[in-house]
């Protein structure tokens, strides 16, 4: 089985400690998720200022991919323009710009700020012909007005950890974006969301852990972990009557479509175990 976990924090996990008390890395954590199959990771950027530490971070690990961009709850520690975002997001290790988009719900930028934000991540995408990574949160008007113009004019991308409605989910597939689906599938409190994921042409659907945040069933009230999501793959299976090992391949092809660049780091990756 081969998985792609399209949507972690490695940044942000709490890594464990060895018996000696020393910080074991990200090596534990990885390794145990290429066990259950997952055998590429997109390492998600929300403060482009930091993401030299993010590089550094994740460049032991050819299995990672790195994305630039600024959350929309986060707070920039300076503005960042559209002409920056061109000139980081083009160095070869960034194969998408994002964690971008609008939130509503949480205290984050303002509203018109976040907008603003969001406009100039597509711009970047569109000059540099990457992929966006979408967030959305109470939001669905604002995040579909922007998006329809930008695909329109060829822009790619994911809306990542999807808690959207199903009309919604229609009109993103229908621009031809991604939708990503993260352990939120298996809450007991879900089953709208669930009937959204059985309706999902699977062509379009990816799957992730967002981790360390919604750790799905059986792991909830712990940290999340790239390697859960094969339980994120086993549950969509098992909801939609499908076969596991279809759907882990149906949903990497996927990943690997919009994200070439990747696949050949695949590639070499396999070149080099081979």
């Amino acid at each position: 089985m081969w998985l792609v976990d399209s949507h972690c924090h490695l940044d942000m996990l709490e890594l464990a400690k060895t018996s000696s008390g020393e910080v074991a890395g990200l090596d534990g954590v990885l390794a145990a998720a290429r066990l259950r199959g997952v055998k590429h990771f997109l390492c998600i950027n929300v403060n482009p200022w930091h993401i030299q530490q993010l590089r550094e971070l994740t460049a032991p690990f050819d299995d990672v991919s790195l994305t630039l961009g600024l959350h929309p709850l986060h707070k920039p520690e300076q503005p960042v323009s559209t002409e920056q975002l061109i000139e980081w997001g083009q160095a070869d290790d960034i194969i998408a710009l994002g964690e971008t988009g609008l939130d509503y719900h949480y205290e984050g930028l303002e509203p018109a700020l976040q907008l603003d934000y969001f406009q100039r991540h597509l711009d970047a995408a569109l000059v540099l012909n990457k992929p966006v990574i979408v967030h959305t949160r109470e939001a669905s008007e604002d995040t579909l007005k922007l998006l329809k113009p930008f695909c329109e004019q060829g822009g790619q991308g994911i809306i990542h950890c999807f808690t959207e409605n199903l009309d919604f989910a229609r009109q993103v597939v229908g621009m031809g974006l991604y939708v990503s689906f993260s352990g939120i599938v298996t809450f007991h409190s879900a089953a709208a969301l669930r009937e959204v994921v059985k309706a999902l042409p699977l062509d379009r659907m990816l799957l992730e852990t967002d981790a360390p945040y919604l750790a799905p069933v059986p792991h909830r009230g712990k940290q999340n972990e790239p390697g859960y999501v094969r339980d994120v793959l086993e549950f969509i299976a098992d909801l939609r009557g499908l076969d596991r090992e279809f759907l882990a391949q149906q949903t990497t092809e996927n990943f690997f479509r919009l994200f070439p660049k990747a696949l050949a780091k695949a590639g070499q990756q396999q070149a080099s175990l081979a």
